[in-house]
């Protein structure tokens, strides 16, 4: 298979992610709905977690039974392990660092009254926009999401890309077929949390969160046909498992304010269902 086709294989596996985007549009969301859609996106989330920690496991798990039978390195072991802990550790708490720093930061100073075009109305740069300093703080959530979802999507990049450069033909055309309807799902866990924010995203914002989520699909696969690393797959799911642990306590908080319980359950049981699903077909690719 030419690197073009492969790389056409992982375009579409991580551009389905944008059919899920313009969630994040939907105005005049009651709370019942709001409730409902970001507790679809924990279910999303709650499932690539364990999705993804099992996968990571996977080879550490391997290299410790293969060392322990005196086919393997116990110094292989070690790595994969330090990689693992580390990646987990690193992806959880840097994002918690990161959420500290944003709060801490100073807000932009309020544009001068003369810039304001009337009584109670607001100026164009003091609403909210962009994904930093001036974001609302669904619009962070939704970023955090995305990292995490990114750094998911290059591995599954990653399982694509070894499979065609092995000449595995079906196999990858497999893996497309189920991670692109798993990006579908993962698109709307991300901008679920925007559904009646106060500040209407605009779709050039929608496409950067697509692309931070969906992106690394792409940029995976290219890399997966060059490099086949057990180390670099580890790295990148812990990355991913800790990250999605801390959006899921995010949006575990953001469901206790809006309230709803019962429609929590619901929504958790939506989003699970909808990643048990997109799994069943890509287990019939043996990934």
């Amino acid at each position: 298979m030419s690197t073009g086709t492969i790389a056409l294989l992982g375009l579409i596996a991580g551009g389905t992610i944008l059919i899920g985007l313009p969630v994040g549009r939907i105005r005049r969301a009651s709370m019942g709905l709001r409730a409902f859609l970001n507790a679809a996106a924990t279910g999303v989330l709650v499932f690539l977690l364990i999705d993804v920690m099992s996968h990571a496991v996977e080879p550490v798990e391997n290299a410790m039974l293969k060392a322990d039978a005196g086919h393997g390195s116990w110094g292989t072991f070690l790595l994969l392990a330090l990689l693992l802990f580390g990646g987990f550790g690193v992806g959880l708490l840097t994002l918690g660092w990161y959420e500290r720093w944003m709060a801490s930061r100073p807000r932009p100073e309020p544009a001068p009254e003369r810039l304001s075009p009337g009584p109670g109305a607001m100026a164009v740069d003091q609403r909210p926009s962009g994904l930093g300093l001036t974001a609302t703080p669904a619009r962070r959530v939704a970023l955090l999401i995305a990292v995490g979802i990114g750094l998911h999507n290059f591995s599954e990049g990653l399982a694509i890309g070894q499979s065609a450069s092995a000449g595995e033909i079906s196999l990858a055309v497999l893996l497309v077929v189920g991670f692109a309807l798993h990006n579908a799902t993962e698109g709307f866990g991300i901008t679920a949390p925007l559904a009646g924010d106060a500040s209407r995203p605009t779709w050039a914002l929608l496409l950067t969160l697509g692309a931070i989520g969906g992106g690394p699909t792409f940029v995976g696969t290219l890399l997966g046909q060059a490099v086949t690393s057990d180390y670099l797959y580890v790295a990148f799911l812990a990355l991913a498992g800790g990250s999605i642990l801390y959006v899921v306590v995010q949006l575990v908080g953001m469901a206790h304010k809006l309230g709803h319980k019962q429609l929590l359950y619901w929504g958790l049981f939506t989003g699970l269902s909808a990643g048990l699903v997109t799994d069943l077909i890509i287990s019939l690719a043996g990934a």
